[in-house]
């Protein structure tokens, strides 16, 4: 059990709050860590893969021309992604990730390796930027880890 995770379902039942994850390259990784702790039915209320563009689009809420401006793989569709993530869910709180995991994709300014993280709430949003190289499982893996570590930092900062 993560007990980083464990702490923060901790602190969201204290503050009866809601977490939310919104994911595209981590494909649900971070949804099934945090339902791996006990009692997290109690502030997660679900999920949403959006694997494909049509669906941050249709489902979340992305603006169409943020995703045409800046490539689907951007802070500003990760942040998107966060807010449509609180709206869908009814969540104070959601955290997203969108990249080209790899080892193909990318683009000539956004190469493979590329992960953009956000999370936050409705009016504020921690970003980062990951640039890995082509290996797709080490890729996932550190943006599921950075990904906790950053839900972590804001909820703490948030309701502390």
């Amino acid at each position: 059990m993560n007990e980083k995770i464990l702490n923060i379902i901790n602190l969201l039942k204290k503050n009866n709050a809601t977490i939310t994850t919104v994911e595209s390259c981590t494909g649900g990784r971070l949804a099934a860590q945090i339902t791996a702790v006990p009692g997290a039915s109690n502030v997660f209320p679900g999920a949403v893969v959006t694997y494909q563009t049509w669906v941050k689009e249709k489902l979340i809420g992305v603006n169409h021309n943020t995703i045409q401006e800046h490539d689907v793989v951007s802070e500003e569709v990760a942040i998107e992604m966060v807010k449509g993530g609180c709206e869908l869910m009814n969540s104070q709180f959601a955290v997203a990730v969108t990249g080209y995991a790899g080892p193909d994709g990318g683009t000539d300014t956004i190469p493979v390796g590329t992960i953009w993280i956000a999370c936050g709430s409705k009016n504020k949003t921690y970003t980062k930027c990951l640039n890995l190289g082509n290996d797709r499982i080490h890729n996932l893996n550190v943006a599921t880890e950075t990904a906790i570590d950053m839900l972590c930092e804001f909820v703490y900062d948030a309701l502390n």
